[in-house]
């Protein structure tokens, strides 16, 4: 693939100076970047490579006297990198076709320009939407319906009555609708709570490899539009996820928690069962939230608690063994004095 400089100028709404005639045929790092290819500077840690980049044009969010190639004057440099790295990015592989080695049950519905590759399973009366992508392994349960043109990565399991939406990627390994965790004890023994309701991914849905998706106990677990995972979350049962909200690798949600959108939940972080967190939450990497956090609101910690309140605690434990010693020395001096008063 081949683009002129003020093509890829018109996509990203950016200002050319240099050579706008500069033909670009892909886009890697300052460091890795060869002639024709584009690259993109958005952090000062990375300045010294602009000096030994051989990248044909440069990315950048105001003019750099350091590099004498053409150069994208952008707002967001990094939004306007993801555009452009959608462009050369390589399409996803499809199977021509439905494999012969792959078993579609006769109730169920197949759209047009379907990609079904060998060792994939599509249950009885599943409906499955045009341009659709199903790579082997994969488990399409009874009554499923995935939407058009969403992409299903190998050995993926959706389960029965479950519904995908348009446009959804799901990674390899990802369960999608098994049994929300519930059980009642009887004396020593744990009665299975029979899980009745569905998953739901909303449009544009993008899940990473290895998450567990887990279908409610009544009515659904709702992942709605624009929602990105990483891998290895864990959504409970009855969950909802607003939209356009991010969850990073090894989330945990437990059951019937109520997120908002737009929120941020970092890495290992573990959200209490039958909370809410408010639209544009952030909770950082391994906070616990055992409460509901409010609209806006930014936690950190186990428990978690306000951005501001974790900085200071933070810096408490450093000086801790330093508290009490001070502290031991004045408790000796107070005894000292009683000893004198006496």
């Amino acid at each position: 693939m081949e683009k002129d400089l003020r093509e890829l100028a018109g996509i990203i709404n950016g200002k050319i100076i240099g050579d706008d005639h500069v033909l670009i045929t892909g886009i890697n790092s300052l460091d890795k970047a060869s002639r024709g290819e584009i690259s993109f500077f958005f952090d000062n840690r990375y300045r010294d490579y602009i000096k030994e980049t051989k990248a044909s044009a440069l990315i950048v969010s105001g003019p750099v006297d350091t590099y004498k190639g053409s150069q994208l004057v952008v707002s967001n440099p990094k939004l306007a990198y993801a555009r452009l790295a959608g462009i050369f990015a390589p399409p996803v592989s499809r199977f021509d076709g439905i494999s012969k080695s792959a078993v579609i049950e006769e109730t169920s519905v197949i759209g047009m320009n379907a990609s079904i590759y060998p060792m994939v399973y599509v249950g009885k009366e599943a409906v499955i939407g045009d341009n659709v992508t199903l790579y082997p392994g994969t488990f399409i349960g009874d009554k499923v319906r995935v939407g058009d043109r969403t992409v299903i990565y190998a050995n993926v399991s959706i389960m029965r009555d479950c519904i995908v939406g348009k446009d959804v990627i799901i990674h390899a390994g990802c369960v999608i609708g098994s049994d929300g965790f519930g059980y009642v004890r009887d004396g020593s023994e744990n009665v299975k709570i029979p899980q009745l309701g569905i998953v739901q991914l909303d449009d544009n849905v993008e899940i990473g490899a290895n998450t567990t998706i887990d279908r409610a106990a009544h009515g659904k677990t709702w992942i709605q539009r624009g929602v990105k995972t990483d891998n290895l979350v864990q959504i409970a049962h009855n969950v909802i996820v607003g939209e356009d909200t991010i969850l990073v690798a090894q989330a945990g949600i437990s059951g019937s928690v109520h997120i908002g959108r737009e929120v941020v939940i970092g890495g290992q972080a573990g959200i209490k069962d039958h909370i809410e967190i408010g639209d544009k939450a952030m909770i950082g990497s391994g906070a616990g939230v055992h409460k509901s956090i409010s609209k806006g609101e930014m936690v950190l910690g186990d428990p978690s608690m306000p951005y501001r309140l974790w900085l200071k605690t933070r810096s408490l434990i450093a000086r801790l063994p330093q508290i009490n010693e001070r502290l031991r020395n004045l408790e000796k001096k107070l005894m000292a004095s009683e000893k004198d008063v006496i």
